[in-house]
């Protein structure tokens, strides 16, 4: 089992009078920055002038500066802006100001562990991931709670990189959750196939298939959103608090043995295979260069891709559905 580490583990005085230099100040960027500004650090945010995350920023009460100014002035430069665009921002407004005893940080592995950014030996380079949004991330806090996190270490100039890293998971409110050991390749390929065969893709897919399969055999559109869209919340919760076991508990036992004796046939030893195939693609860097080559080149299939499932039924149905549901908007 992966080492888990708690508020006693970790020494938040080695991040006093250092400068936590946030780049990008969107859902976890804010978050983060909040959270270490109120555990009494000295945090700046680098942003894009004009924007409204400058804006934010500027009246959540910190500094606002351009990324090239406030690598130059931190201590630890967090990178928190969208992957896809990390590697330009590193190369033209970051690397040149990550001098010998600074520390790079991230919150997700993609850009080390495909080598977009190729940081100097010189520099430590770790990873804090909480494993939530950034709107959980600030809400426990505020709370006196914490997300649980990762913690990594890609490179160890200076011999305490992994004690930054749990100072900073513990700024962040990590530590009062427990903080887990891994490393950049571990986390990054899980996540990405997490949120494509499971979290993200398996489960839009799924629920797109089970909807028009009702619909397409004459059923209420409205009956298949509700079977197949609204009440996968109630599921997921109690996986969520349960584990499997206790959802299983909490339905009834004609639904119990649907799960456990149609489940298997929807995802059987093929879907496994194809699973398998995602992992691979993910594990040889060939979904990362396919998703930067399309970032590269304008994003014209992604577009469509979005285009597309934003006309689906599912879609039209479920927001004149959830329209009459007047507690989703409080």
């Amino acid at each position: 089992m992966a080492k888990v580490y708690y508020d006693k583990d970790a020494n938040i005085e080695l991040l006093r009078g250092k400068t936590i230099a946030i780049i990008g100040f969107g859902n976890q960027g804010g978050a983060q920055a909040q959270n270490l500004k109120d555990s009494g650090l000295h945090v700046i945010i680098a942003e894009v002038e004009g924007t409204p995350n400058w804006k934010n920023a500027q009246e959540a009460g910190f500094e606002v500066m351009s990324a090239a100014e406030a690598s130059k002035r931190g201590d630890i430069i967090q990178i928190l802006i969208p992957d896809e665009i990390q590697g330009k921002i590193y190369k033209e407004s970051i690397k040149k100001n990550m001098k010998k005893g600074k520390t790079l940080m991230f919150s997700h592995g993609f850009n080390i562990h495909f080598k977009a950014i190729k940081p100097t030996k010189d520099i430590d380079v770790v990873m804090v991931a909480p494993k939530g949004p950034g709107t959980m991330v600030r809400q426990t806090y505020v709370d006196g709670a914490g997300v649980p996190s990762l913690i990594a270490v890609y490179q160890d100039a200076s011999g305490t990189a992994k004690e930054t890293a749990l100072a900073y998971a513990k700024g962040i409110g990590g530590t009062r959750a427990g903080v887990f050991e891994t490393t950049f390749k571990e986390e990054v390929e899980t996540d990405l196939f997490g949120e494509q065969v499971v979290l993200c893709g398996g489960t839009t897919a799924l629920v797109k298939a089970g909807f028009e399969t009702l619909v397409e055999a004459g059923y209420q559109p409205e009956m298949a959103y509700f079977e197949c869209v609204h009440e996968l919340k109630l599921i997921v919760d109690l996986i969520y608090k349960q584990g499997l076991l206790g959802m299983r508990k909490a339905i009834s036992n004609t639904a119990e043995y649907g799960d456990l004796t149609v489940g298997p046939k929807i995802i059987d030893e093929k879907a496994k295979k194809r699973m398998e195939k995602v992992l691979k693609r993910i594990q040889s860097g060939a979904f990362a260069r396919e998703w930067l080559k399309e970032n590269k080149e304008g994003c014209a299939n992604f577009n469509a891709l979005r285009a597309k499932d934003k006309d689906h039924q599912i879609e039209k149905v479920g927001g004149e559905l959830r329209a009459m549901m007047h507690w989703l908007k409080k």
